[in-house]
């Protein structure tokens, strides 16, 4: 990433300095992170789907010397965060897009269902008791 040049205004240094990091990081995100590498077994395509994120950002302080504000002292930072959503599966000329689900879905679900099961037959003759006596 290069800094911006000497002559830029103290006041859009900050702006310059986030446009490039953006142009940075766009630049090197490319479609094979939010698609993967298709893998063929058996007749079967496999092509990996992911989430992905971008963040960044960057500050300029005015600092406590009389050239601190002047030198544009400050940072910043970005990255990038992926996280895998699911495939697409490509058999017999047919695409379909399968999601990974959630493994604690699969478990709150029943749980949650569960506690309700036996939490509401308890609170209904409870409110019954209280109505009546």
């Amino acid at each position: 990433m290069t800094v911006p040049a000497a002559n830029t205004p103290t006041a859009q240094v900050p702006a310059a300095l986030l446009e490039r990091l953006a142009d940075e990081l766009g630049s090197r995100v490319s479609k094979t992170i939010v698609y993967g590498e298709p893998v063929t077994t058996e007749g079967v395509t496999v092509i990996p789907v992911a989430e992905v994120g971008i963040g960044f950002g960057f500050g300029v302080g005015a600092g406590r010397g009389a050239g601190a504000a002047m030198n544009g002292e400050g940072g910043g930072g970005g990255g990038v965060m992926a996280r895998p959503r699911g495939f697409i599966e490509i058999k017999d000329g047919t695409a379909v897009y399968k999601p990974l689900r959630n493994p604690w879905v699969d478990v709150a679900i029943p749980i949650a269902a569960l506690m309700a099961g036996t939490a509401v037959p308890l609170l209904t003759r409870r409110l019954t008791k209280r109505l009546r006596g």
